[in-house]
Formats: structure tokens, C-alpha cells, sequence
């Protein structure tokens, strides 16, 4: 059996929505939504918080997510990339408890509409296919593929992007059209090796599996318009307290 740690990310200071990881949304904390979805899944070993704000802390151990150590202010600022983050949290647990997993797994809490069936089903798709990690995606709309991408060049006209081309060129069928995905940041799952790769850190590999899933679960909350469209969203799929 792998051990899987389930790391939340929450910083304080939220510049664009103050409060954001505790603020109530439809009545419950953001960051209850990913801890209950989380511990439902029953795949996390352990599921800690890595924050440098007490107060988040305070509502995360409510919910019943460990925080074993609070995040330094050097890697705490609104620059630091998760990368410093996720080696900072594997370094200390293994040297406090000893602990050392299998698999990492980062939860954001601005995705609240995950579910416990995302996590679960994205960690059996690691193990089966044997792939370094698995990033949760959704499809781009046929309208924004990047073959009907446009450009206006130096002479004011439109042009093909990544080609060049005239647009009379681009692929009009939509049969003929390979699927394009974005990143939906709900999911990253992958190996605890890729933090100290000797080359180059990362948290993907050279394999990186898609667990793809409905656009109506793809949910960010990153500025105040996001609020209120997650509510919408949330009261959509009936998830609230």
C-alpha cells in the first residue's frame, strides 16, 4: 500500500480576497471543502497544512487536518512558488517524524467543488498507469482550440497562431480537431522523488497522466468575481454544508 501525504496550501495575506481560506462560502470555511474531500477519499496516509497563518491553522485543525509545523515567512510571501512549499513540508516531516511518503499530493483550497471520487479516482489512475504524476484537467471549449487561435501581426492582419498562416487555413470540422485541455489546479498528484531530483525539481516528471473531469467541478476562486460564480457553482452541484 503507498503512503500518500495530501498537502494543503494556504497562505495568509490574500491580497485579492482578504481572509480568502476562511472566509465562509455558503456558510462553511473555503478550506473545509478540500479537508472533507480529502479525508473522504480515503486514499490520504496523512493530511497536513502547510500555512504561516495561525488562524488558518485554527479552522484546519477544527476540520480535523493535522499542522505539524507552520511555514516559514521566507517561502510565505505572495512569490513563493509552490515547489519551496512541498520540499519545505517533505524535509521537515521527515526529519520531526520520520515520515516519508510515496506520493504527494497538493490540494488548493480555491477549488472547492472537488470531490472525494476526484482524489480517489486520480490516485488509482497513478498507480495503474505507472506515470510519474496526474494533473486534473478539463477540455478547452472547440471555440478556443489552439488551431483557431489568432493573432493581429505588425500590418494589422489576422494570422494563424503558432503558424502564421492565413486564417483560411485553419481547421474549420470540428471532427478534425484533437481534444485541448487546461489545467484545472484541483489535483496534482505525483511522485515524492521529483522534490529532489538532482536535475531539475518538479512535481510532474517525464509522465505526466490526465485525470480529466467535468467542467462543471473545474471551479478557482482567485479573484472577488470567482466568489460569487463558485457559490452559483456549489448551489449547482447541492454542495454545501
Amino acid at each position: 500500500m503507498h503512503k500518500i501525504l495530501g498537502v494543503i496550501t494556504a497562505r495568509g495575506g490574500s491580497k485579492g480576497i482578504p481572509g480568502k481560506n476562511i472566509k465562509p462560502l455558503l456558510g462553511k470555511p473555503l478550506i473545509a471543502y478540500t479537508i472533507e474531500a480529502a479525508k473522504a477519499s480515503g486514499v490520504v496516509d496523512r493530511l497536513i497544512l502547510s500555512t504561516d497563518d495561525p488562524a488558518i491553522a485554527e479552522v484546519a485543525r477544527q476540520y480535523g487536518c493535522e499542522v505539524p509545523f507552520m511555514r516559514p515567512a521566507e517561502i510565505a510571501d505572495d512569490k513563493a512558488s509552490h515547489l519551496p512549499v512541498l520540499q519545505h513540508a517533505i524535509k521537515t516531516l521527515k526529519e520531526k517524524d520520520g515520515y516519508e511518503p510515496d506520493y504527494v499530493l497538493l490540494l488548493q483550497p480555491t477549488s472547492p467543488a472537488r470531490q472525494a471520487f476526484h482524489i480517489k479516482e486520480a490516485t488509482v489512475l497513478l498507480e495503474k498507469s505507472g506515470a510519474d504524476s496526474v494533473l486534473s484537467v478539463a477540455e478547452i471549449p472547440e471555440n478556443y482550440h489552439h488551431k483557431k487561435a489568432m493573432f493581429v501581426n505588425d500590418g494589422g492582419a489576422l494570422r494563424l497562431v503558432g503558424s502564421n498562416r492565413p486564417i483560411h487555413e485553419r481547421v474549420a470540422r470540428r471532427q478534425d480537431l484533437e481534444k485541448n485541455y487546461w489545467s484545472v489546479g484541483s489535483i496534482y498528484l505525483f511522485k515524492t522523488g521529483l522534490l529532489s531530483d538532482p536535475g531539475k525539481p518538479n512535481f510532474y516528471g517525464e509522465k505526466t497522466m490526465p485525470y480529466v473531469i467535468d467542467a462543471k467541478y473545474a471551479v478557482d476562486i482567485n479573484v472577488p468575481e470567482d466568489w460569487e460564480a463558485a457559490e452559483e457553482a456549489l448551489r449547482e452541484l447541492r454542495i454545501t454544508n
